[in-house]
């Protein structure tokens, strides 16, 4: 029989239950309650970290495109400086009874760098006449290739390293034909490049069409930009022709290496002014009737290389220009990189 002692024992363990119940659903709910604080804290760190995150990286890439620009404008301002060296150059010449180009001229000198409100600003310049015409070796008045022309491009890629199988590629970038030459390449070839382009089939403007040609790699192209131009400079400046250059001109040149010795000497101790100058070199002179028809003692175009640097950015500006008789210049290319 039960008893109000067994009821009153078993409702305490009820109760005693019930409260233990209640103390672990408080404690689940405070569990819970932590749980959910915990994770949205994390989440407000993960936000506040990715927004600074951006944020710093947003204001990085603006103050190195504003470097950039800095050291873009500095470039521009080397190849003002450039336009203002052959500027004086012709002033100089001017005074002159008769005027020549060489590697001793104000703007052939190396300038130092120019400090420019916390950036450097320099400028380099070189005489495009001190290099091969490559539009040369195809005629469009004969409309035909100039066989002796192509030698005389042979004989320096010889000189230099550069294979001679790409001559035919040179050529068919030129000619106006489709025919593909012997070994060359036409625009069956460059359409099935990515992208694909046509040839051009007519004069290079610039010496970068290069780098588009079947076989030209980055160090080929790096290698012929020092030897050849596409500038109309139909004459090689005696003055300032590397010594492949002038052994490329003639095959006796080529085979004789001490007439191009006799030709840097000499003009190392004075400038040629007229190019019968060279026919009065001992060596030389049975050899002037082939020789001085190529040669020059003038330079008039000419590529001006700006250079700027600002808080680690660098940038270049890359201007050639044909100078005029009364010192003015008229830009005939401009790339920057």
């Amino acid at each position: 029989m039960v008893t109000r002692d067994r009821l009153g024992a078993v409702g305490r363990r009820l109760a005693a239950l019930a409260r233990r119940w209640r103390s672990i659903r408080r404690a689940r709910e405070r569990g819970i309650a932590l749980l959910a604080t915990m994770l949205a804290t994390a989440m407000m760190t993960i936000l506040v970290v990715d927004f600074t995150t951006s944020a710093s990286l947003a204001y990085r890439a603006a103050a190195n495109q504003a470097d950039e620009l800095r050291a873009l404008y500095l470039a521009r301002s080397g190849v003002q400086i450039g336009l203002a060296l052959l500027e004086r150059d012709s002033i100089s010449d001017a005074m002159q009874q008769q005027p020549y180009d060489s590697l001793a001229d104000i703007w052939a000198q190396p300038a130092p760098p120019i400090p420019v409100d916390g950036g450097v600003a320099s400028v380099a310049i070189v005489d495009e006449a001190r290099k091969l015409s490559i539009n040369q070796i195809y005629n469009p008045r004969a409309g035909a290739v100039d066989e002796n022309y192509v030698q005389v491009i042979a004989r320096l890629f010889e000189m230099i390293g550069v294979s001679t199988d790409l001559i035919p590629v040179i050529i068919d970038w030129l000619d106006p034909d489709g025919v593909t030459t012997p070994g060359g390449a036409e625009s069956d070839f460059y359409l099935r490049l990515t992208p694909p382009y046509e040839p051009r089939n007519s004069p290079m403007p610039t010496i970068g069409d290069l780098r588009a040609l079947k076989g030209v790699d980055d160090a080929t192209f790096m290698t012929l930009a020092n030897y050849l131009t596409a500038t109309p400079e139909m004459r090689v400046n005696a003055n300032t022709a590397s010594p492949e250059v002038l052994a490329a001109l003639t095959p006796e040149m080529s085979n004789n290496p001490s007439l191009v010795k006799e030709i840097i000497g000499a003009r190392q101790m004075q400038p040629f002014l007229m190019i019968t100058d060279i026919a009065n070199l001992p060596g030389v002179g049975q050899y002037a009737q082939e020789l001085t028809p190529l040669l020059t003692t003038r330079s008039s175009y000419f590529t001006i290389t700006g250079a700027g640097e600002f808080a680690g950015s660098r940038r270049r500006v890359y201007a050639t220009v044909r100078r005029n008789s009364n010192g003015s210049a008229m830009l005939i290319s401009w790339h920057e990189d």
